[in-house]
Formats: C-alpha cells, structure tokens, sequence
C-alpha cells in the first residue's frame, strides 16, 4: 500500500513540476519586435559592472584570511548629500599579509555629543593583500550634523586602519 502511495506522489510532482517548466519557457522563447520607442531608448539604465579580478589577485583571495587584527590604509573622500542620505566615498588598501574577509565600516554622525545618524559599508568579497577597494558608506540625512567618526571591523576581529593622503608602495 505504502508503495502505490509513494507511487502516485511522485507521479503528482513531476507533473506539477513539468508543465511549470514548459510555462515558462514559451514566455523565454517569444520573440518580441523593435519598436520606434525602444530603439530610441538604447542608453543602458544601469552604469557598467566592475572589471573582474586579476587572476593574481583571485589566488591571493585563496589564501587562509587574517585571524585577529588585520591592517589597512584608507583615503576618505568628502561627505556629500544625495537626496535624504550623506555619502562618503572611501578607498581602502590592505596592508596585511592576508585577505580580510567580512570587512565593514559604520560610520557615525554626531550633533553635539548626540548621535543623529549613522551608516554601514561592508565589503562582500575577500580583500587581497595589497588590493585596493572603493566603499560606499550611505547614512540617512538629519539637520545639524557637526561631525562623524568610524569604525572598521572584519569577520575574525579589530582592524587597525591608518588614514593617509595616497597611497603607500607595496612591501616586496
């Protein structure tokens, strides 16, 4: 009995499953044909995808990451106001002898000794040694802001971060 039950329930799903697949490719394989209207809007929404990685930098990314405090240099760019969020642009360089994994910075503003606001850049992908970074940090926009501060932490403890006016020449 367990058997014919079995059965017909595998016999259900993969019915199911079957005309969900072939739904869905009739809509992939429809061919739609230029209009007027879309060929004037040709210019791509969304700005260009990154370079990939250099294969150099992919095998650095390979190796055991730092456990404890990891070392970086950063270059900070100027707070700006972009519609209701402040957002600073950040170039962050490792300095350690292995990649960072889980990199974050928060940063905080203050009105007085108040915290008003504040905004986190985390860094998805393992951070080469030498490797060099753009961070976004994005906080919400309040009235009144007299100053900020941040903080840098990675998934396996401390960051020691040192800002610098350009960056230094790798160690060989």
């Amino acid at each position: 009995m367990k058997r014919a039950a079995f059965t017909s329930a595998t016999v259900l799903c993969c019915l199911a499953l079957s005309t969900a697949l072939f739904g869905q490719t009739s809509k992939a394989t429809a061919k739609t044909t230029p209009t007027s209207a879309t060929k004037k809007d040709a210019a791509p929404a969304v700005a260009t995808a990154p370079a990939p990685p250099t294969p150099e930098v992919l095998k650095a990314r390979m190796k055991p990451p730092v456990k404890g405090t990891a070392f970086v240099e950063y270059i900070q760019g100027p707070s700006k106001p972009v519609k209701d969020e402040i957002v600073t642009s950040i170039k962050v360089r490792n300095t350690s002898n292995a990649p960072i994994i889980g990199f974050r910075i928060d940063q905080y503003f203050y009105k007085g000794k108040e915290e008003v606001s504040a905004g986190t850049g985390r860094v998805r992908n393992p951070i080469a040694p030498g490797e060099i970074i753009d961070l976004t940090v994005n906080a919400p926009m309040k009235t009144g802001i007299t100053g900020s501060q941040m903080r840098f932490s990675h998934a396996n403890g401390a960051v020691k971060p040192e800002a610098v006016k350009k960056f230094s020449e790798p160690k060989k």
